[in-house]
């Protein structure tokens, strides 16, 4: 347990194991004396000014927790974070031989009432954050069943590590990029920079500061394919030291009516607050603009795109959203982003720096590879200049040779016929003087 978590929670543990010896003594017959009282009153006022604190208030931000929702992952978590604890709530629940407490050991050691009871089984339906959410494990309704909180209560409260999953509908990607090895003007970078604010400020301005909570962020990435936009994905991630995931829209969008909208749910619910970022590649297959009804699909068709945009909209944590095509992007959704990046197609001069990045550093390199000329020579975007540099890079190790001008004019004429379009050779620049007559 962090220092910080440990600080925070120690009131709690002493609270519970307080209210454990008050039902014990009760139990018995024995009276709760005035002194115990006013000890339960002294920690109860810490416990409160604890739960004012950053941890508790950026929690509660994000999951949309009430106080009773707060007690209950206190119970939850205790066995946890305090053995003896469980040995307490063991002994409290004769017959049992779980050492995680009941609904109906918390209610009866916070001494609820018939009306306290029933909000209190309120807080753990399946709509209500703590299940929705994932906070606690589901006791499908039964309150002599034990409660006990999940990995990620425990990665926020405890400082503890998540055990992490993709979530259902996505794929990890691998990070591997960082933000000084994007190729980028300085305005794209300069808006990437402010992203990672709102993403990394949040508690300060909304827990602290007490700003309206608001959804992601939400960001666009436009721009031709290859220009560099999931990679800067992945250079965010890496930034934040979270892993990045690639929403995978085929499994998520159903024929079926009703499916897509129970998917996305899943989706969202299950990373909602999560260290993580999503990506949903090419989104303009899916949130592009709106069309006119014409049938009962286009009409249900809508109100998915609708739904999304509902829950996107809600979701504590980063999405981005990828396209080549931007001015397809409904305006209605337009405005719920909170950082648009253009990447553009890059000049000779960011096509130069690209070389230089991609072709590998300790590969053998001919003397006469001039960077400047290959930026210079033909215009590429980042990906196919990646895809030429690699592809270059292999045909000097199967041929036992340099990465030289002939292998990279070879290497960038494949990558210029793979759109499947007519190659002109003249279209290779100076590199045309480079590329072998039998290609």
């Amino acid at each position: 347990m962090s220092v910080a978590a440990t600080d925070t929670m120690s009131c709690e543990w002493t609270r519970i194991d307080r209210l454990a010896s008050c039902l014990s003594e009760s139990r018995r017959g024995q009276p709760v004396g005035e002194e115990r009282i006013e000890e339960l009153t002294r920690i109860q006022q810490q416990v409160d000014a604890a739960r004012d604190g950053v941890l508790w208030r950026g929690m509660a931000a994000r999951y949309d927790l009430e106080r009773l929702d707060a007690d209950i992952l206190a119970f939850a978590l205790a066995p946890d974070a305090e053995p003896r604890l469980g040995w307490m709530f063991q002994t409290l629940q004769t017959g049992t031989a779980s050492a995680y407490p009941s609904a109906a050991l918390i209610c009866e050691m916070l001494g609820l009432e018939q009306d306290g009871i029933s909000v209190f089984h309120q807080r753990l339906d399946g709509r209500a954050p703590l299940l929705r959410h994932g906070l606690i494990e589901d006791a499908n309704g039964d309150i002599y069943a034990p409660l006990r909180a999940t990995s990620r209560t425990q990665s926020e409260l405890l400082g503890w590590k998540a055990n992490r999953t993709a979530p259902k509908g996505a794929i990890e990607m691998p990070v591997t990029g960082t933000l000084e090895e994007l190729i980028l003007p300085e305005g794209c970078l300069q808006t990437l920079r402010e992203y990672l604010m709102w993403i990394r400020c949040r508690d300060v301005v909304v827990g602290q500061w007490g700003a309206r909570i608001t959804g992601g962020p939400v960001a666009l990435f436009s721009g031709p394919s290859g220009t560099g936009k999931s990679y800067a994905a992945e250079a965010l991630a890496h930034a934040l030291g979270w892993p990045l995931y690639r929403v995978d829209l085929g499994l998520l969008v159903s024929k079926y009516i009703g499916e897509t909208e129970k998917n996305l749910n899943r989706l969202f619910d299950s990373t909602h607050g999560e260290p993580m970022m999503l990506l949903f590649d090419e989104a303009d297959a899916l949130f592009g603009k709106r069309g006119e009804i014409k049938e009962a699909r286009d009409r249900y068709a809508n109100m998915e795109v609708s739904h999304l945009l509902a829950r996107m909209e809600s979701h504590q944590g980063p999405c981005i959203l990828t396209t080549n095509l931007r001015d397809a992007i409904d305006s209605a959704f337009a405005r719920r982003f909170q950082a648009v990046v253009d990447f553009p197609r890059p000049d000779a001069e960011a096509r130069s720096k690209i070389w230089k990045q991609h072709i590998p550093p300790r590969a053998p390199l001919a003397l006469d590879v001039d960077y400047q000329m290959l930026g210079e020579s033909v215009v590429l975007t980042g990906g196919q200049i990646r895809n030429a540099a690699l592809h270059a890079a292999y045909l000097a190790a199967g041929e036992d040779g340099e990465v030289d001008l002939s292998r990279i004019a070879r290497a960038v004429w494949a990558e210029l016929g793979k759109d499947g379009k007519e190659r002109i050779k003249r279209s290779l620049g100076s590199l045309v003087n480079h590329l072998p007559e039998e290609t």
